[in-house]
């Protein structure tokens, strides 16, 4: 069994243009995903499908691989499904190129949840949404399982809805890291996007639609990711205090 890491970047951004080359620490966030990517034991290589020359040349320059793929793709999952149609792979790891702190240990749960637990086509993550976390923001996607581990849905709004006190109820924040089999990832993008993919802009909800499960393990990782370019800074400081207190990375 082959399993591939595919990194969407798409160079185009109405937020941050040319986001996947900001340097973080003085290295190009690309670079920083693949490597953590490539660092994860279950990943037997990593590709970065791009519509940008400066973004496929950066990543050759580092040693990575990398395919250049249209530039009308609809969403980074149509990217990855258009170099995924021709790997020779069992499993493939859509990870988000704009998660530079995104560990291997992370993926790997993700990987190992959809090859161990009760099959389906497809799994993703999710982390305990911590008390500063606003749980009415759109922003901040949120999930709720059945008790073997599946998605029941994914929403922007509050999830569940706490109309009493449960001190049993947590909520959960959505990691956007997906583990596909590649056959039902080339059938993912053939599917009509569905109305409550529509009404809360979440593609995984498709699925759901369409009667797929998904598969959802709790990692202890806590996404910090780069949507503007007041993060980059955000993260660097994360990465450097991680450097003073392990003289790593």
């Amino acid at each position: 069994m082959k399993i591939v890491a595919i990194i969407p970047a798409r160079y185009g951004s109405t937020r941050f243009q040319g986001k996947p080359l900001a340097l973080i620490c003085g290295k190009p966030m690309i670079q920083r995903v693949y490597e953590n990517a490539a660092c994860s034991s279950l990943i037997d290589s990593v590709v970065v499908a791009t519509d940008n020359q400066e973004i496929f040349n950066t990543v050759e320059s580092f040693g990575g691989s990398v395919c250049m793929t249209a530039s009308n793709h609809a969403t980074g999952t149509d990217r990855i499904a258009a170099v995924a149609r021709d790997l020779d792979a069992t499993i493939i790891v859509n990870v988000q190129g704009d998660e530079p702190l995104l560990p291997a240990q992370a993926i790997e749960q993700a990987v190992d949840s959809l090859l161990s637990g009760p099959k389906a086509p497809m799994g993703t993550l999710k982390t305990k949404m911590r008390k500063d976390d606003d749980v009415a923001s759109p922003h901040i996607v949120k999930v709720v399982t059945d008790s073997r581990g599946f998605a029941l849905y994914f929403s922007r709004s509050p999830l569940p809805y706490a109309r009493s006190s449960v001190p049993s109820i947590f909520f959960y924040r959505h990691i956007g890291l997906y583990v596909y089999q590649k056959e039902f990832l080339l059938k993912f993008t053939r599917l009509a996007r569905s109305s409550l993919e529509i009404a809360e802009e979440l593609e995984q909800l498709r699925a759901l639609e369409h009667g797929y499960p998904i598969r959802v393990s709790e990692t202890d990782y806590y996404p910090v990711g780069v949507d503007v370019p007041e993060d980059v800074p955000k993260v660097e400081h994360l990465i450097k205090n991680c450097q003073d207190k392990t003289g790593t990375v």
